[in-house]
């Protein structure tokens, strides 16, 4: 029970952001006569899919060493499944799974009902100051189009598209392997918190500095762009958006643009920051620092965020990191993978 209760305050800040950002969601809405909603993807909501992310990546982290002691013991399938479960998966770690999943998912819903409030509740744009603040920083030149003369317009556009599009892919996909995968509890209470943490410092400075984005405030500087995924998806924002505002009532939609800072930089860099902090194989880390850069290029030449959005994403991304890192004890994390074998988990020492 010591172990339980030790191993449970690891989530204690990441619950603590959980709670309060549910309360404020639900005093924003109330207040601007909002409906609170659950963000709907395209693989349902968020409710649906976090949860069989989750359970996607028990069954690969059971069924293979199940079919690997059935062939070594002869005992049968089910028998070594059930022989695996229990002893990979008791009642505490199912629990602290749990606990995480929760934590992540009123975190997640919380952000997105605050950034589709935004617009009622702040009237203002700062696109026109932060538009001037890149120009004066690339002595006159816009960044988005700077970058459509040095990289092109072709296959560079396809290759940032998907990269920005694989954003999309990589939250939930790395949720999950930190909850299931990870060595040590405190690797997923880690990267639950980091990511808390992000959705909620980057709602705070969309509130504070309320924007659109240059393709938003000044399209005609991208209009040289090919058709993508990801200007198939601005053309899905801007009218949600102009839908929205027309009518808040409008049935499962949420208003989903928002400029500074950029959350897609801050994350991504999260998770090279997480991977390097826990000793991944280089790999793993080469290919995070790889899709942190490319990302960085793809929110400006798609004109998604104005240069300083992605530096205030890059102080974000580190401050979420080191804020969980302490909350959670880093000094004694693991490496996330490979999993720990049975034996192991059990000698397993949590120091808070």
């Amino acid at each position: 029970m010591v172990l339980l209760d030790a191993r449970s305050r690891l989530y204690g800040l990441a619950v603590a952001l959980a709670v309060g950002s549910s309360v404020l969601a639900v005093l924003v809405a109330t207040s601007l006569d909002l409906r609170l909603r659950d963000p709907d993807g395209v693989a349902g909501p968020a409710w649906v899919r976090l949860p069989l992310i989750v359970f996607a990546f028990f069954v690969a982290d059971v069924v293979p060493r199940a079919f690997f002691r059935n062939r070594s013991e002869g005992r049968g399938l089910r028998s070594a499944l059930d022989d695996v479960v229990r002893e990979r998966w008791d009642r505490r770690r199912t629990v602290l799974v749990f606990v995480g999943l929760a934590s992540f998912y009123a975190t997640y819903v919380s952000y997105r009902n605050l950034k589709g409030a935004l617009p009622f509740a702040r009237d203002v744009l700062h696109d026109d100051a932060l538009l001037e603040l890149d120009r004066a920083m690339f002595f006159g030149f816009d960044p988005g189009p700077a970058l459509h003369d040095l990289l092109g317009t072709g296959v560079s556009a396809v290759v940032l598209s998907a990269v920005y599009l694989a954003f999309l892919a990589f939250v939930p996909l790395s949720l999950g392997a930190a909850l299931v995968w990870a060595r040590s509890t405190r690797t997923g209470a880690f990267y639950v918190t980091a990511l808390s943490l992000n959705w909620l410092m980057g709602t705070a400075t969309y509130y504070l500095v309320p924007s659109l984005g240059p393709v938003f405030a000044q399209p005609e500087l991208y209009v040289d762009l090919p058709e993508t995924g990801v200007s198939a998806l601005q053309r899905s924002l801007l009218e949600n958006r102009v839908e929205v505002l027309a009518d808040p009532a409008v049935a499962g939609a949420i208003q989903g643009i928002a400029g500074f800072a950029s959350l897609h930089v801050s994350i991504v860099l999260t998770g090279a920051l997480v991977a390097h902090r826990l000793g991944l194989h280089r790999v793993i880390r080469v290919v995070m620092w790889v899709f942190f850069v490319l990302t960085v290029l793809s929110t400006i030449y798609f004109g998604w965020h104005y240069v300083v959005d992605d530096v205030a994403g890059v102080a974000m991304g580190f401050a979420s990191v080191w804020i969980a890192w302490r909350a959670t004890g880093g000094t004694s994390l693991q490496a996330a993978v490979p999993p720990q074998r049975p034996a192991e988990q059990e000698q397993e020492q949590v120091r808070v």
